[in-house]
């Protein structure tokens, strides 16, 4: 067995915490970004689900308290349904004698409002997903510069190269911490932005067929019976 080969036997795999400490003080900033990432993906799985955005038999029981107690009982219901479907017909609800027209501009602008709440902490994800590698990087160059320093001011010529190989065994290991975390948040990031489209056109189908069923037989105020009885159901429910 060659000396090379003997030692490569000998060392020891060192643990996650020892190549932590000696990656320097840039694995402080990167560690951080995994928490990030870590609390961002978990808070966005819990709120980015079916059941949160259109819960079950939501449009059910919003045509039932539509019919049964017109537009005061159907905002009452959306009131007491607190999730981006119901926020977005609400907005829709309070225009429906206006025509459909109008209710389809509130529908749209209250959806966007709510696509954007639901893309919004995403932005974090991709913030970190480029900002982890140039923090590996910074802590590698910082590494180097002291690798170099210490083989420059060491008076003895022997033992330099094992001076220089150390110190860049140290320094790649906040380069390698930093393209850990960003790969994992770049495949993240796409999977929940996926979700959110998913969702959105969900919603987008819930407030089209809202408008088909009740804001195309509206129109402006006074203009059909629907709009009377509507109005009235409102006013009563006020």
């Amino acid at each position: 067995m060659t000396h090379a080969a003997t030692i490569l036997a000998q060392a020891e795999p060192e643990s996650v915490f020892g190549l932590a400490i000696r990656g320097g003080i840039m694995m402080i900033p990167i560690a951080i970004c995994s928490l990030v990432v870590v609390a961002v993906v978990l808070e966005r799985l819990s709120v980015l689900r079916r059941a949160r955005i259109v819960p079950a038999c939501f449009e059910r029981e919003l045509d039932t308290a539509i019919e049964s107690e017109g537009i005061g009982g159907g905002s009452a219901y959306c009131g007491s349904n607190d999730s981006p479907a119901a926020r977005i017909i609400a907005a829709g609800l309070r225009k429906l004698p206006l025509g459909h027209e109008i209710v389809e501009r509130h529908l749209a602008a209250a959806g966007e409002t709510e696509v954007y709440l639901m893309r919004k902490p995403l932005r974090s994800l991709s913030v970190v997903a480029a900002v982890a590698p140039l923090l590996g990087l910074t802590g590698t160059i910082f590494g180097m510069i002291r690798a170099f320093q210490t083989v420059a001011s060491s008076g003895d010529s022997l033992g330099k190269a094992e001076l220089l190989a150390g110190g860049i065994y140290e320094a790649m290991i906040s380069t390698a911490a930093g393209l850990l975390v960003a790969i994992p948040t770049i495949v993240l990031y796409h999977f929940l932005a996926a979700r959110v489209d998913r969702l959105a056109r969900e919603l987008n189908r819930v407030a089209m067929d809202f408008v088909e069923r009740h804001a195309m037989h509206a129109g402006p105020v006074g203009s059909d019976a629907y709009s009377e009885r509507t109005l009235l159901a409102a006013s009563a429910g006020g």
